[in-house]
């Protein structure tokens, strides 16, 4: 494991880097260089007058800058390995004795890698190790960035419990860098244990709905582990059912149900029954009961049973908002979809599975049944808790992927692949392979400068199950976010469509306009989103997820002149095989594990090249493009052919061409520009403008 060392030149602001081992680094900072000494001294002597003030110090500047974090190459700016060492900072400390208590107080918990007093003199810097449980760390940008964002949560709340001062809270971004120090009584541990922690799936922020479900776990889920929930529920209500009638005498169906009520709700509460699962439980043993009734004396019960709340001192709005809350948790399950941005819900009870949108209809549903409970809310009361960060947050595409398991090692993107009858088998199963990886990759923000420009265009007979192979790419827990059409009129919607949809689907690819062809290119790399929305008042940037898939029934499909890198054509040779049985999860646990691995999921300057061969024959050809090729070819030598421009080659073209007539427009011109350019005529610039050097056929 090795730290990188940073300094800037004073004269030309070049960064240097060096590489030290954490030894080797403890053994400087215990004896530094007689240069680095000197500036600690001075930089130390200058600290009380530099209290308060923003500017920098001459002699601090001339300190190297530790990230002990990452493992920098030579240039400073490739990160070559995540070391998984949290820096940990308490700062305005009065001087070496409360430095000292820090690091003593430090050097108590076992993953504590070293403690030493800061470059001022005045603060203690702290170093802890983590790993993933299986002892190693992750090496991904997108992997490390929120492994150790959830890393500096933990160790703060670990090391603050302990600490006689607070830690000083900075962001907890793996880049984070100290000045090397000095510190004779540096504590150092080599042999330091990692603390040990899951790969989390997002940047720690507002509470995720995974971690609000662990959060308000239910007891009966460790009940029975790998039991059903719904079946737990169902027999340990069984079980307080028969306990209350046994203690309540002589009752019989038929009777008063009021005393059952009473034991019952006791016996549901001692047993952690939830209070809505109690309601729905007893409606269906006993269905002729009033539901309004039965649901206020059972809540009236539970609240015997949990005690009552005093209200001394709180205004009416107060216990209105506690009421509130406390009827939202109670009866509904919350979530914000991040890709949709809607609020999804579901009721807490055994007969609601599914999470639907909470949409006008449910909202208006919501506050009828706060009404009936006696809690005066308005519509305005429920939108203000949905839209408010009590609702956690939800990523079903992150959710989705991270629950996939382990690969078994079937390569299942490639039997995919050949589902699609072609006789570029092979061409076929690479290229859809590393399109495929692109597209998880980019539903994981493994890269948010790029998009994924690549399109796998399927080009075949009508019905041979073009649209329903695309369709089928998607695991049923996504297909909410699959499009087979894009408004290309609306520039806005399509933009916006990038982050709304997983996969697009270009139906009839050929109908896209010539005019529309540019918009296009721009959609296929754009990273990224920025609009700002309705009745905001700022541009927001939305993060892109959308992959694009084409579909055509015509060869003669792609228009642009300057090339057609971006697709990957395919002429289907039969009907698509659709009615297969797809293992979704390893299918995207395969491509989880070949990411996590590193394998490459762009295209590099060779497939491109291999891509814009293969296209040749998918390429239309114009009018202009078909008198260009009959009529001229590049000259194989400058010594060869004859130099003429493009309006000289356009008014040749007009006078051996007896049907074709340019018009020597703009637009004629550098369309005639970027075909000779696609056809590697040569040129040199001139004061007449670009001379391209031609032979007649």
């Amino acid at each position: 494991m090795r730290v990188t060392l940073t300094k800037k030149d004073s004269q030309t602001g070049k960064e240097s880097c060096n590489l030290l081992t954490v030894k080797a680094l403890m053994e400087r900072i215990q004896s530094p260089t007689k240069a680095d000494r000197s500036n600690l001294e001075r930089y130390r002597q200058a600290v009380p007058l530099l209290h308060g003030m923003r500017a920098g110090n001459e002699y601090a500047d001339r300190l190297p800058l530790v990230c002990p974090a990452l493992e920098y190459a030579a240039d400073g700016q490739e990160v070559k390995r995540y070391n998984g060492i949290v820096l940990l900072e308490t700062d305005g400390l009065t001087g070496g004795g409360e430095a000292e208590q820090v690091k003593a107080q430090a050097r108590l918990l076992p993953q504590t890698v070293a403690a030493l007093t800061g470059a001022d003199g005045r603060s203690v810097k702290i170093l802890t190790a983590f790993s993933l449980p299986d002892g190693t760390l992750p090496q991904a940008r997108s992997l490390y960035g929120p492994f150790h964002a959830h890393a500096y949560r933990l160790a703060v709340a670990c090391y603050q419990a302990l600490l006689p001062f607070p830690v000083t809270l900075k962001e907890p971004l793996p880049e984070t860098r100290f000045r090397l120090s000095m510190d004779e009584e540096t504590y150092y541990n080599p042999q330091a244990t990692p603390f040990c922690m899951e790969q989390p799936q997002v940047f720690p922020g507002e509470m995720t709905f995974a971690e609000s479900r662990k959060r308000k776990e239910n007891p009966l889920a460790r009940l029975e582990p790998g039991t059903d929930t719904r079946l737990s529920m169902q027999r340990l209500y069984e079980a307080a059912l028969s306990r209350a009638i046994d203690a309540t005498d002589e009752w019989k169906r038929g009777n008063d149900l009021r005393p059952l009520l009473v034991k019952l709700a006791e016996e549901c509460f001692r047993a952690d029954i939830p209070e809505e699962e109690t309601v729905c439980q007893t409606l269906m043993h006993y269905p002729d009961a009033d539901e309004f009734v039965l649901r206020t004396l059972i809540h009236t019960l539970y609240k015997e049973c949990r005690g009552t709340r005093r209200s001394a001192g709180l205004t009416p709005e107060q216990i209105m908002l506690l009421r509130t809350e406390e009827f939202m948790e109670r009866r509904f399950e919350f979530r914000l979809n991040t890709v949709t941005e809607e609020v999804e819900y579901r009721r807490r009870d055994s007969i609601h599975f599914h999470f639907r949108p909470a949409d006008r209809r449910a909202r208006n549903s919501i506050a009828m049944d706060a009404l009936k409970e006696g809690i005066a809310v308005w519509d305005r009361d429920v939108d203000r808790y949905l839209g408010s960060d009590r609702i956690p947050a939800y990523n079903p595409v992150e959710d989705y992927l991270w629950s996939t398991g382990k690969w078994d090692g079937r390569d299942r993107i490639r039997e995919l692949a050949d589902c699609v009858p072609c006789a570029e088998r092979e061409q076929w199963r690479t290229f859809f392979r590393r399109w495929f990886l692109g597209m998880v990759a980019h539903w994981r923000g493994m890269d948010r400068q790029h998009g994924n420009s690549t399109v796998p265009l399927l080009v075949g007979a009508q019905g041979c199950r073009k649209s329903t192979f695309c369709r089928i790419l998607l695991p049923p827990e996504l297909r909410f976010a699959y499009a087979d059409s894009l408004d290309f009129r609306s520039k806005r919607d399509a933009e916006l469509a990038l982050g709304r949809f997983l996969l697009v689907n270009l139906d009839e690819f050929d109908q896209i306009g010539d005019r529309q062809q540019g918009f296009l290119k721009h959609l296929l790399q754009k990273p990224a989103v920025k609009v700002r929305k309705p009745y905001a008042a700022s541009i927001e940037e939305i993060r892109r997820y959308a992959s694009f898939i084409a579909t055509s029934n015509h060869t003669d499909l792609l228009k642009d002149p300057s090339g057609s890198r971006r697709f990957i054509c395919i002429e289907v040779t039969g009907t698509i095989r659709t009615d297969i049985r797809i293992d979704y999860r390893q299918l995207y646990a395969q491509a989880m594990q070949a990411l996590s691995k590193g394998e490459r999921y762009w295209m590099d300057d060779t497939d491109e090249a291999a891509l814009t061969q293969a296209n040749r024959r998918f390429e239309q050809q114009t009018p202009v493009e078909v008198a260009l090729c009959s009529m001229l070819q590049p000259a194989p030598s400058d010594n060869e052919g004859e130099e003429l421009t493009l309006i000289e080659i356009a008014e040749r073209l007009n006078a051996r061409s007896k049907t074709l007539k340019l018009k020597l427009t703009a637009g004629v011109v550098s369309n005639l520009g970027k075909l000779m350019q696609k056809y590697k005529f040569t040129y040199r610039r001139t004061n007449r403008g670009k001379l391209y050097r031609v032979i007649h056929i």
